[in-house]
This record gives structure tokens, sequence and C-alpha cells, in this order.
């Protein structure tokens, strides 16, 4: 099936769902427990908090794509979630007292953090291209250290786990955020969610119609014919990893300083596993950017959805059942998915350019 009938059948289910949705709503009572929980997903508000949310997950996607496609396995995007984040609220901390503050400190802020993930995948990419370490213990690795340091280096600079800056808020395009409905949910967001919504599709015309695209797409099905004509495999393959890394670092930072304005560093930290959400959604898409995108917003949805359904008293439902929620989703997802098509040299050191 072509992207574009994938792409057509995404639109019309959505549309059914909403449909049945807002038919339901309307022959429920408002104040009902059912009205009330319908009420919480049929809500500018709700959708809004959709697209926030799914940010880190859509990019942590993208970038697994570029990097799987060119024959790296890289379970590690987690760690540059982290990393990102982490690296954007020390920045953002610390710029104040050399006079910059305000959107400045921010941006400058979200950049440092993109640097560093971009920095952690180069380290990475050396490990698993020039060294052909074991890609998937030298993801963990990048996961388990970003996990441990994070709480560590918080703890030491700030005294506590949840420093705060602010935010980027929101850029209400003219005219167009004016527009009922879809208006403040498209064009009256964050830029980090504009940011993911123009980086999808220039993510899927990369990789299908630009040289460097097919390049990264035949050292991970085939390393061997892209080295026959004279390409550098290691190259290509750098490329994707590091690639892997601004896209991570986009939406780590982007999460921090686009919307929490915090770092929480205890437990899984306020990436909360985002990253392998990443995973699932490019695997579920069968690495398509648009279907990969599609199901990083399908987590969002039931992430935003169990935050929502905890304000609403009536049910007296234990608060850790709702946030359970988007990981039986995943499972669900897992488990239904058709059989995800890898590229044939996925995982596989390439030897020939010794």
């Amino acid at each position: 099936m072509s992207a574009t009938q994938t792409a057509r059948r995404w639109v019309f289910g959505a549309a059914a769902v909403l449909a049945v949705l807002a038919a339901l709503r309307l022959a429920v009572p408002a104040e009902s427990v059912p009205g009330r929980m319908l009420g919480a997903v049929l809500d500018v508000g709700y959708a809004g908090s959709v697209l926030r949310l799914t940010v880190p997950i859509a990019f942590a996607a993208l970038g697994g794509i570029f990097a799987e496609r060119a024959g790296i396995i890289n379970i590690g995007i987690e760690g540059f979630l982290i990393v990102s984040a982490l690296t954007s609220v020390i920045v953002a901390r610390r710029l104040p007292w050399a006079g910059v503050t305000g959107p400045t400190a921010l941006w400058l802020a979200f950049v440092a953090g993109v640097l560093v993930s971009v920095l952690v995948a180069g380290v990475f990419a050396v490990l698993t291209v020039r060294y052909r370490s074991n890609q998937v213990i030298a993801g963990l690795a990048v996961w388990l250290v970003a996990l441990g340091l994070a709480p560590f280096i918080t703890l030491t600079l700030f005294d506590s786990s949840s420093p705060t800056i602010g935010t980027l808020g929101t850029w209400p395009i003219p005219l167009l955020s004016q527009v009922p409905v879809v208006g403040p949910v498209l064009f009256d967001a964050s830029p980090v969610v504009y940011m993911m919504l123009l980086a999808t599709p220039l993510a899927w015309y990369a990789l299908r119609y630009t040289r460097l695209g097919r390049r990264i797409r035949a050292a991970g099905e085939n390393p061997k014919a892209l080295d026959t004509a004279g390409v550098s495999v290691s190259r290509v393959r750098y490329a994707g990893v590091l690639i892997s890394g601004v896209l991570a670092g986009i939406g780590g930072a982007g999460f921090t300083v686009g919307q929490l304005g915090t770092f929480v560093a205890v437990g899984q930290t306020s990436i909360g596993g985002r990253g392998f959400l990443g995973i699932v959604a490019y695997l579920f898409g069968n690495y398509n950017p648009f279907a990969a995108v599609g199901g990083a917003m399908l987590f969002a949805g039931f992430d935003s959805l169990q935050l929502r359904l905890q304000q609403i008293g009536a049910l007296d439902v234990p608060s850790e059942l709702f946030g359970i929620l988007p990981f039986v989703v995943v499972l669900v997802t897992i488990t239904l998915v058709r059989r995800t098509r890898v590229p044939s040299a996925l995982g596989e050191p390439y030897d020939g350019e010794e």
C-alpha cells in the first residue's frame, strides 16, 4: 500500500472516530460521567495538548528512522532526549548570569540542547560505525548513562530535581489562528509544534528524493552496492546517526523549553520513556515519517487523555491505573500492527571498506 493510500486511510479513520464521538456527545448528558469523559476528548484544549505531547515522541521517531534506515540500531534515542532536555534547562538557568534573558536565552538553551544531543550521537556513531560495537549494547549504554547522570548533575547544580525556566509560549498566526476549531490547535501553537509539522514532510521528502536520503536507504538495505558505487558506507551511516541526534535534540530540548519549562530528574526523568515510544512509533509506521508521527500522535493522545481523566473526580479509579493507559495502548499496538519490514542490513557492521 502506498504512502498516499495509508495517509488517506488514516484521515478517513480519524474523521469517522471523531464523528462517532461527536454523535455520542450530543446523545449523552453533559453532566454524566460518560458525558464528561467525552467532553474531555472533544475539546480544543485536548487537541492542542496532544500536539504538544507528540513533539518528543515524533522527533524521536523521525531520528530513529534516519539512523535505522542507514543500518544502525539506535535504541539509545531516549538518552538523546534526556541529555538535550537537561542541557536546555542548565543553559537557560545559567545564561541570565551573563545578562541574557527572555526568549533569547530560551532559544540559545534550545540550540545548546540540540548540540549536546548531536555530540552524544557522534560518540554513539564512533562506537558503532568505527569500532563496530554491538549496536544494542551501545544504545543501552547511552540511555543508562544519561539516565544515571541526569539526576546527579541536576542535584549538583541546582540542589533540586526540578529547576524551573520559562517556555517559548505560542506563536499565533494572524487570521489563521482565528479559524474556529482548527485555528487554535494548528495556528496558535508552540514553535516546536510548527517544527514538528514541518519536519515530518521534510523527512519524508529527504529520504525519498534527495541524494543523501537515497544513500541512507542504500546503506541500510545494500551497503555493498553503495560501496561499489564509490560512496563511503561509514560516512553515510555517520550522517544517519548524526541526523538522528539533531532530531532527537529538537524533541528533547523542544519539550523542555516549548512546554514543560522544567526538568524532572527523578525516576525516568521528565522524558518518561518517550524515546522508547518513538521507537514503537516508527516500527508501527514501518519507517514512513508520516505514519510514524501518526503513531506518535496516537500515543500522545492517550497520554493526554489519562491526565484529563484523572481530573474527573466522579471516576473513583486510582491515578496509577490511568497512568499506564498509554503503555497498554503500546502493547496492543505492538500485538496488532502488521509486520514491520526492517532494512536488510540493519544492525550489521560493514567491513568492505577496510
